[in-house]
């Protein structure tokens, strides 16, 4: 029996039962869905408590988006029919809306679109304007994306007081401290977009502005690529540098020199990410009302100036069915989808309340909606195709194409009925037919929407098929991809031991328990090159309006020339932007970016026989024991600290005594402690212990264990990142999204779709 037959035969629909006579019932939703619904959407009391079910939040949005169709004449009973059809497509998961939707839809605050872009002009009134409204949108539970192009380069004289500019970075580094002192309704954080045409004077140090991981991180940067300039990289020319207060050319730069600049510091931690502005504008539905400069926080989104977008996107994991004998795309159901999904995002646009009334108006005059998808992985899996194959990108283009026609046609009968969006006139449309909507499509992040609806997140491949998630008491769950799990004892060889070896492999790939055809499917992002990232993102840009929020990633031992080959061939496959994340490397970056060694620090050096001399150790010190799951048992690190508050000496005791497990991590801690002693570098040790691998592997803290050794470096990299637990150091958001785990949970963090997402909780670092 072939993979898509098994799955398509034992699937069954558990997101909602139907009593006799098709009424709803009770809906059921995974663990993990429920803490997300609890933790971040459902509606609280004063004092924290939830007070409304998953079911009340979802009939909740039904009705409040429904009741928009009474302003244009439909009566109790259409509207009625209307909420159950939108009740209905949300509780089978077959679609959800963003974020602000599910959680403000029919409440006090009503902010329900995702999506912002504000102007900054070269002016101190325009400026701190953006920002005040920066604040507003953030509060109401939106993100915002700027330009700070049309900002004068540092050292600009300004002319009103013959003082100097500071230049963007410097006001960039005040939004960014305004969006941390903002929590998002208490459920969203701020999260921002930072955008610097490339032909900016200030555009070296903009590209390297987030070098230092502990500035503006609460900004995603992105560099506005020119036609001009890609013309000049592809001829291996020059470029000319603008002002762009006084409009006067101030420079050139080599365009190699500085796209080999952006490629490196994307290579070193994921950004800057790239758009291609001129490609971006030769798509903007309605020019006359001006340029577009930004996008959203994750890119798929342009707007111009005071634009807002509502997204919502349809699961295609619901869209395969079992019929004419196998599984295959079900086209009607995903056409019913696809129109009710329109015309859902474009009631949104008349119930929304918008935190300025300018972005109301801008966004009732173009009515832009961005219907996407989610659950593409898991239907190439339920159809038996692999993601990393030739069939794979040919039907993506065909879905996407699909929902780009029908989506349109929604939008022209909305148009006949309603009206069309009021710029049309003017618009790219011109003189063809009626459109609701200024643009329909686009490929959204569904971190925690893909998480509430169990299903793989936007176009991404399938991250891992097995992982462990911490639960109470630091014991462990390991989970399975439910395909997976079903076509394993389906075949035959699915055991325990074997789930647990792919959860700390992550992989398949290789496994001989494994058919080969079976691990030919079941591929995951690990086991797929970058080339077939972009090829799909390249397959769904093809068809939609906006952009796609993707992110290609890289394994650890990615170069600099293999980011270089996928930025390339996203501009030539027409893609409007990419965002990169190479395995470990925002991780490598903080380690990298240690304390500056003095001469108070050196090694004691005698000058006569060059030996190192350590240092005697005081009577009393001081420091923190951190606990590390082992595969040979609980391991009990200590740290402690000089005079300096430098680390001194490690203490290793392992939780059973005695063996050799126990001999051999109190060696170690000797050894480690000598090191310390004779000034060697904390980031040393750790490079020699890390990775050490033994036969019993764990997970602890959302990673891998090795062994006692890589147990020992861990805690130590840990400690050298700031979490020391005796009151010298704190964990702050930034430093912990760095090192790749949730500030909130502890979880494994996952970088897809141009941000990074929990998995475990739900968080999500763009909002």
């Amino acid at each position: 029996m072939e993979i898509k037959e098994i799955i398509s035969e034992s699937r069954t629909h558990i997101i909602k039962k139907l009593r006799e006579g098709g009424e709803t019932a009770e809906l059921i939703l995974s663990p993990n869905s429920l803490k997300v619904l609890e933790k971040r959407y459902l509606m609280k009391d004063k004092d924290g408590k939830v007070i409304e079910t998953p079911e009340n939040m979802l009939r909740r949005v039904a009705s409040t988006i429904a009741s928009a169709d009474t302003l244009y004449g439909k009566t109790e009973t259409e509207v009625e029919r209307t909420e159950e059809e939108f009740y209905r497509m949300m509780t089978s998961f077959d679609f959800l809306p963003n974020s602000p939707t599910l959680m403000n839809a029919g409440r006090e605050l009503g902010q329900l679109s995702a999506c912002f872009v504000l102007p900054v002009e070269d002016s101190m009134d325009s400026i701190f304007e953006a920002l005040k409204n920066t604040a507003l949108i953030h509060k109401s539970g939106g993100g915002t994306g700027f330009s700070f192009s049309r900002l004068r380069p540092k050292g600009d004289i300004v002319g009103t007081t013959k003082g100097v500019s500071s230049g963007p970075i410097s006001f960039m580094t005040v939004f960014d401290s305004a969006t941390e002192a903002i929590k998002q309704g208490g459920t969203r954080r701020g999260a921002n977009m930072g955008i610097l045409k490339v032909d900016h004077p200030d555009i070296l140090e903009f590209i390297s502005c987030k070098e230092d991981n502990n500035r503006l991180n609460n900004f995603n940067i992105s560099v506005a690529l020119t036609g001009e300039f890609m013309h000049a990289l592809e001829e291996d020319g020059e470029y000319d540098l603008i002002n762009p207060h006084s409009g006067i050319k101030t420079g050139r730069l080599k365009a190699r020199d500085v796209f080999d600049r952006i490629v490196n510091h994307a290579w070193k931690n994921g950004e800057p990410g790239i758009i291609f502005l001129d490609r971006i504008n030769r798509k903007n539905p309605t020019p006359l009302l001006g340029e577009i400069e930004s996008t959203n926080p994750c890119g798929e989104q342009p707007l111009l100036p005071y634009e807002s977008c509502n997204l919502g996107s349809i699961n295609l994991s619901k869209m395969a069915a079992r019929l004419n004998g196998g599984a295959e795309v079900d086209w009607e159901k995903l056409r019913s989808v696809v129109w009710n999904s329109v015309h859902f995002l474009d009631n949104v646009i008349d119930v929304n309340k918008y935190p300025i009334e300018k972005i109301g108006e801008m966004t009732r005059g173009n009515r832009k909606i961005g219907l996407g998808v989610m659950g593409w992985a898991d239907m190439l899996i339920q159809l038996g195709i692999p993601y990393n194959s030739e069939e794979a990108v040919v039907l993506a283009e065909e879905v996407m194409a699909f929902i780009a026609g029908e989506g349109r046609k929604a939008s022209m009968a909305l148009a006949e009925e309603r009206g069309e969006f009021p710029n049309f006139r003017g618009s790219i449309y011109e003189g063809g037919p009626k459109l609701r909507n200024a643009t329909i499509t686009t490929i959204a992040p569904t971190g925690t929407l893909s998480i509430i609806a169990n299903c793989s997140s936007g176009i991404e491949p399938v991250f891992a098929l097995s992982f462990v998630r911490n639960v109470l008491d630091n014991s462990k769950l390991i989970e399975v991809n439910e395909h997976f799990e079903k076509v394993a004892k389906k075949s035959g060889f699915y055991s325990e031991s074997l789930i647990e070896s792919i959860a700390i492999k992550g992989t398949i790939n290789g496994d001989t328990n494994v058919p080969a055809e079976i691990q030919r499917v079941f591929v995951t992002a690990h086991d797929i090159t970058p080339e077939w990232h972009i090829r799909h993102q390249a397959a769904f840009q093809k068809y939609t309006d906006n952009a796609v929020s993707k992110t290609v990633n890289f394994p650890h031992n990615a170069t600099p020339k293999d980011v270089e080959k996928v930025y390339m061939l996203a501009y030539r496959w027409g893609c409007k932007g990419v965002t990169i994340y190479r395995d470990g490397s925002r991780e490598e970056q903080v380690l990298s970016t240690g304390k500056t060694k003095s001469t108070s620090q050196q090694s004691t050096v005698s000058s006569q026989t060059h030996k190192i001399i350590p240092k005697k150790r005081p009577d009393m010190t001081r420091g923190a024991t951190r606990f590390m799951k082992t595969g040979c048992g609980n391991l009990y690190v200590t740290i402690n600290e000089d005079e300096k508050g430098q680390p001194f000496e490690v203490f290793n005791h392992m939780g059973k005594a005695g063996g050799c497990a126990a001999s051999q991590s109190e060696a170690i801690g000797r050894l480690v402690s000598l090191a310390f002693r004779s000034n060697i570098e904390p980031e040393e040790v750790v490079k020699q212990l890390k990775g050490i691998s033994c036969h019993q592997p764990a997970w602890c803290d959302g990673g891998t264990i090795r062994s006692c050794s890589d147990a020992i470096a861990k805690a130590i990299e840990k400690y050298n990142a700031g979490e020391r637990g005796n009151g010298s150091s704190y964990k702050s958001l930034a430093e912990i999204m760095l090192i790749g785990a949730c500030p909130e949970c502890g979880g494994a963090v996952e970088h897809e779709s141009g941000c990074a997402v929990c998995h475990n909780c739900g968080f999500t670092k763009c909002g």
